[in-house]
C-alpha cells in the first residue's frame, strides 16, 4: 500500500529548479535564433553560398544606388529635342 504515495525523504531530489530569468532570457533568445535560422534556409544544401549571394547582390545594389545618386542627370536619362 505504500506504493502509492512516494517517500518524503526523495521528494526534494523530484523539485524541478528554474533558471534565473536572465538565463533563461538568453537560452529563449537562442532557442529563437536558432529556428529562424533554420527556418531560413529550410530546402537549401548550400546555405553559405547563398549568403555570399546575397551580400554580393547588396553590395551591388548599394553601388548602384550610389552611382545613380552622384550622376545627378536625373536619373539616367536624356531628353532630345528636334
Amino acid at each position: 500500500m505504500g506504493m502509492c504515495l512516494p517517500c518524503l525523504g526523495g521528494a526534494a531530489d523530484d523539485v524541478v529548479v528554474t533558471p534565473d530569468p536572465e538565463i533563461r532570457r538568453r537560452q529563449l533568445a537562442d532557442a529563437a535564433e536558432k529556428r529562424q535560422k533554420e527556418t531560413t534556409y529550410r530546402g537549401v544544401k548550400n546555405p553559405e553560398a547563398v549568403e555570399r549571394k546575397r551580400k554580393k547582390q547588396e553590395e551591388v545594389e548599394k553601388q548602384a544606388m550610389t552611382t545613380s545618386v552622384s550622376g545627378g542627370g536625373g536619373g539616367g536619362l536624356k531628353w532630345q529635342v528636334g
